[in-house]
């Protein structure tokens, strides 16, 4: 059994009166974006990336659109070490792009660092130190003073060293375990950096106020950053940061609501990498974004081609269910929500509609680089006449009407449900053609003429189970008149019920798909396609199809 008495909550809420950004509904305007997977998201992997892959990566951050990228740390190994040098020394890093180097506030780490960065031109120093209570007691065994020296310590020692080294600098603070940490003492600390640092509005420095670990529900975060927007010194020449992680499952609400409560920056990693349950997932804030018609600034419009050098590099797993990135975020299986989804499609493309509106689907997988053919309608079992037709028509051309979508529908859930298996698009023809398209036994129609007497006359010939039979029948139409002939040579007692037809190509040689529904004198209904460049051909298909289809 399981103890609950061994916790309780271990965070700090503000006072009240520091939740005014609950009024807000949604973000209006995209936070600037650090990505920390080379440092944070690097550390965390099994096998860490080697030099070529961490530059194949950066490369893909730049494409992506991250003008801040936190590189690594640089005094903690000679790969990262190296990997830094290597950007600076081969003039790597573009010119809108600011690389960022973590340090601890410990002496030689800091010196170690500023060697590193040595050259760069531009970067920010971002230096930490543990504040939270957990960490004074049980780490570090130091009051609060002590703990703020450190603090201010290393802002002396970074500062310093600023004007020592060549390279253009701007700096970063971070009381680290925030969460765990009084806020009025976080404050304090912080302001006292913002003292020794002096920033200004054209040289401001970032105060990171991260969510090193998640231990309170979203909004008492976002209290948190607000009472830290109103008490911070130097106000317009602060950026507070959010720094997210995702224990409690809620780092991009942390994320979302702290931009809100007055966050100007994220600190963030592609598909949530990061130590432990991971960082703020980069991808899943920028598209939710997206959604509610925000620009983020970051470039998702070739996702497959992000996912897969993601895995390759990292050799992590993008889970199925990811937002927006995962294989089948956008597959739906049910078939009352491939009805809506068909649905949605056609009223789009019959009304123009510009904005996206289609049910179950909150951004068009088009513009990440997905397809509704293998991404969107996926059928197996649990798959409807909707989202089976759509399937066919997206693929093929070929519009059923409903009520034989519905027929189709059968067969295919059918063939899913004894093989346990997905069908493909391939899969799904070829239960149509089998059990519907252009039959020719037992019976076919070899010939037939017309001539307009007393409405359409037609002379038709026949062969069933190999015996031949020419008639001539009327009717009110060229179909009609076939049908007529059938019945008076077989006897067949059949009623042409639904008929229906398309241009299934484009061009002069274009083929024409016809559809036949009969009802039959027991109460049953079969159903038949017929394709042909002759529309009329083409119709007879049909009908004759639905016949063998008895």
């Amino acid at each position: 059994m399981m103890d609950a008495t061994k916790y309780a909550p271990g965070y700090y809420p503000v006072p009240a009166g520091y939740d005014s950004w609950v009024k807000k509904d949604h973000i209006e305007q995209a936070p600037a974006w650090c990505s920390v997977d080379l440092r944070d998201g690097n550390q965390a992997l099994i096998v860490p990336m080697s030099l070529e892959e961490k530059l194949e990566f950066f490369q893909m951050l730049v494409k992506i659109g991250f003008k801040e990228i936190e590189v690594g740390f640089p005094a903690a190994s000679e790969t990262e070490y190296e990997f830094l040098r290597t950007l600076i020394e081969k003039n790597m890093i573009p010119d809108d792009v600011t690389v960022q180097v973590l340090t601890q506030c410990r002496d030689h780490i800091i010196r170690r660092t500023f060697e590193a960065v040595k050259g760069a031109p531009r970067a920010v120093i971002h230096f930490y130190n543990s504040t939270s209570v957990a960490q004074r007691e049980q780490v570090f065994h130091k009051s609060k003073e002590e703990i703020k020296k450190i603090a201010t310590d290393g802002a002396k020692l970074v500062k310093q060293l600023s004007q020592e080294y060549e390279g253009n600098f701007l700096f970063e603070y971070s009381p680290e375990s925030f969460t765990g940490t009084e806020v009025d003492y976080a404050v304090e600390v912080c302001n006292a950096v913002l003292d020794i640092m002096q920033p200004t509005p054209d040289r401001p420095m970032i105060i990171n106020l991260p969510v090193t670990v998640e231990m309170s529900m979203p909004h008492v975060y976002a209290n948190q950053i607000e009472y830290c927007d109103k008490h911070l010194k130097y106000r317009d020449s602060v950026i507070i940061s959010t720094h997210p992680h995702n224990d409690r499952g809620t780092g991009v609400a942390c994320a979302e609501l702290a931009v809100l409560a007055g966050a100007q920056r994220v600190e963030c990693c592609l598909f949530g990498n990061g130590e432990r349950t991971g960082n703020v997932d980069a991808v899943t804030l920028a598209m939710n974004m997206y959604s509610h018609g925000v620009d983020p600034k970051l470039d998702f419009s070739n996702m497959p081609e992000i996912c897969a050098t993601y895995e390759r590099v990292t050799r992590m797993h993008i889970y199925e269910r990811t937002p927006y990135a995962g294989q089948l975020v956008f597959a739906a299986f049910s078939g009352s929500h491939q009805d809506a989804i068909a649905k949605g499609m056609a009223y789009r493309k019959e009304h123009g509609e510009h904005r996206w509106t289609c049910p179950y689907i909150p951004i068009d997988p088009h513009d990440i680089g997905r397809t509704y053919d293998a991404d969107v309608i996926r059928i197996n079992s649990q798959s409807g006449k909707g989202g089976i037709g759509f399937v066919l028509e997206q693929n093929y051309g070929y519009n059923l009407p409903p009520k034989m979508r519905e027929d189709l529908g059968y067969k295919v859930k059918n063939v899913s449900d004894h093989s346990h298996k997905e069908l493909s698009a391939a899969e799904v023809l070829r239960i149509f053609e089998e059990n519907f398209l252009n039959k020719e036994k037992p019976l076919s129609v070899v010939e037939a003429h017309f001539a307009q007497v007393n409405g359409i006359t037609a002379t038709v010939a026949l062969d069933l189970n190999g015996q031949r039979k020419v008639v001539t029948s009327v009717g009110n139409g060229r179909l009609d008149a076939v049908a007529n002939a059938i019945q008076s040579a077989t006897g067949m007692d059949f009623h042409l019920e639904v008929y229906s037809e398309h241009s299934l190509d484009e061009g002069s040689t274009s083929r024409a798909a016809s559809y036949v529904g009969l009802s039959w004198g027991d109460g049953s209904m079969t159903w038949g396609a017929g394709t042909d460049t002759d529309i009329i051909v083409a119709g007879i298909k049909a009908l004759v199809s639905a016949i063998n289809s008895k």
